[in-house]
């Protein structure tokens, strides 16, 4: 697998335990497999980067492929690793309750692979916690934006079977306001959605809750 990370430095020789621990599905390297998606990453923070190359032998590696999940068991590695603004009293009882029922066991993978939680997808994910935002919405909105997925190496095997191809410069004043556009296009279509949303229709965080569903409820099917 042809693999590429966006950073602000060049890094050849990538190790487990850096980076930030707070990030989506904890310590990881974290990849996409779209060149010009890492580029923009590189520069999210509107300054010069580098994309990273590398090479994965796949060989005898386990993967926990979040897109073949319900979107409540990716959540709720969100809450495990994230952090979330739960000053509603609802949003409290929703964070206990997602990872007591559908926080899946993705530790001991190799690779993780699942969406990305731009600040945009973030903020969708903070509104359904909020009961602001219903389960089928939540759904549609993670199409929003393309803001795309990422393969995550998870473990010492992982990183053992990576092998560094090349590092190339990434302009900021291109691809910064390239992440920029992908974000906004994202809120502007949430936006949108939202407008046309009956807060009557749908199942929110406060029924999923009440109704006590389970990670094997059928109507998460």
């Amino acid at each position: 697998m042809k693999l590429y990370h966006g950073s602000t430095s060049v890094i050849d020789l990538p190790q487990l335990g850096k980076g930030n621990h707070r990030n989506d599905y904890g310590l990881g390297l974290y990849c996409t497999e779209h060149v010009e998606l890492a580029k923009e990453w590189a520069c999210s923070s509107g300054k010069d980067g580098f994309v990273n190359g590398y090479n994965l032998d796949m060989t005898d590696l386990t993967v926990c492929d979040l897109t073949q999940h319900h979107i409540l068991n990716w959540m709720a590695i969100l809450l495990e690793n994230r952090t979330f603004d739960l000053s509603a009293g609802v949003a409290s009882a929703a964070r206990d309750y997602m990872l007591q029922n559908f926080l899946p066991e993705y530790r001991n993978f190799d690779i993780i692979r699942g969406y990305r939680a731009d600040d945009s997808y973030f903020s969708f994910a903070r509104d359904f916690l909020n009961n602001s935002l219903s389960l089928e919405e939540l759904a549609e909105a993670m199409k929003l934006g393309e803001l795309g997925e990422q393969v995550v190496l998870k473990s010492e095997k992982a990183f053992s079977m990576l092998t560094f191809d090349k590092a190339a410069p990434v302009d900021s004043s291109t691809y910064h306001p390239k992440w920029v556009s992908r974000d906004q296009k994202a809120r502007e279509d949430y936006r949108k959605m939202k407008e046309r949303s009956n807060p009557l229709e749908g199942t929110f965080i406060i029924d999923i809750i009440r109704q006590q569903w389970r990670n094997d409820d059928e109507r998460l099917r």
